[in-house]
């Protein structure tokens, strides 16, 4: 158990997706399922989460490692690069050697890291496109793990991830089932006994061609233009929205 859980990220650890009004900034998310279940087992447990929606991992590093650090985590969850692999122009070598050290810089502040591969997305349209890169930056993040010792939870092989009733409408950010897959990988790897459970999804619908071309127009006008606007206008769904715990603080579920 750790009494220190500071995460730092961009949506997937801000929670984005698992929508919650009742949650900092109207999302739940894996990370805050974590930290009530730690803070459940542990007096004095603090938690803080940096991670903000639409940060590109230079930003991430830039803008979230110092004041983790400042806090003398015992825990460190990283998590960023999804941003970046989606760009039309991305240097994966080069993210991965600033990824690395600021894990350094963790590890020989004392704390334990936790990190993530990303997320197969062989089975949708859009992530199949860039599936190698994925893989390359996957690579590198076991790497990374490996020669700093830290925990990795490999989301590549989740194979439960690939269900689209695992992700929100926009099919870039896991639903309250996913993300509570991702809050069980995390407190499995910590080796800490839970009561979370997986989704119990049943098979998968069989849609017919009309209704996939339907699903998939419907998705490209009300989630893929908006999110190309923003690209062509320099702007992030993040550039008005704050980290939901700054500094390390007691946690209280949501009512």
């Amino acid at each position: 158990m750790t009494n220190r859980l500071v995460c730092i990220g961009d949506s997937f650890t801000e929670g984005v997706g698992d929508d919650d009004p009742s949650a900092r900034n109207g999302v739940r998310g894996w990370a805050d399922r974590v930290a009530e279940v730690l803070a459940a087992g542990e007096p004095g447990f603090r938690y803080a989460n940096l991670a903000v929606r639409g940060k590109l991992l230079p930003q991430v590093l830039n803008e979230q490692v110092e004041p983790a650090l400042a806090m003398k985590p015992e825990l460190v969850t990283v998590y960023a690069g999804g941003n970046d692999l989606m760009r039309p122009r991305v240097d994966v070598d080069s993210l991965a050697d600033s990824y690395e050290r600021a894990v350094a810089r963790f590890r020989a502040a004392g704390a334990q890291v936790l990190l993530f591969t990303g997320v197969d997305g062989v089975e949708d349209a859009l992530f199949r496109q860039i599936r190698g890169r994925v893989a390359i930056y996957n690579e590198h993040v076991r790497g990374i793990a490996a020669r700093h010792e830290t925990l990795l939870v490999d989301m590549w092989s989740m194979r439960q991830l690939r269900d689209r009733r695992m992700w929100s409408p926009d099919r870039l950010h896991l639903n309250a089932a996913g993300h509570t897959e991702i809050a069980i990988a995390v407190l499995d790897a910590l080796g800490v006994q839970h009561s979370l459970t997986h989704a119990a999804l049943g098979p998968r619908p069989r849609l017919s061609t009309r209704e996939q071309r339907a699903a998939n127009l419907r998705w490209g006008r009300e989630h893929a233009l908006p999110w190309i606007g923003r690209r062509l206008r320099g702007e992030s769904s993040g550039d008005t929205i704050a980290p939901k715990y700054p500094e390390l603080r007691a946690f209280e579920a949501a009512d």
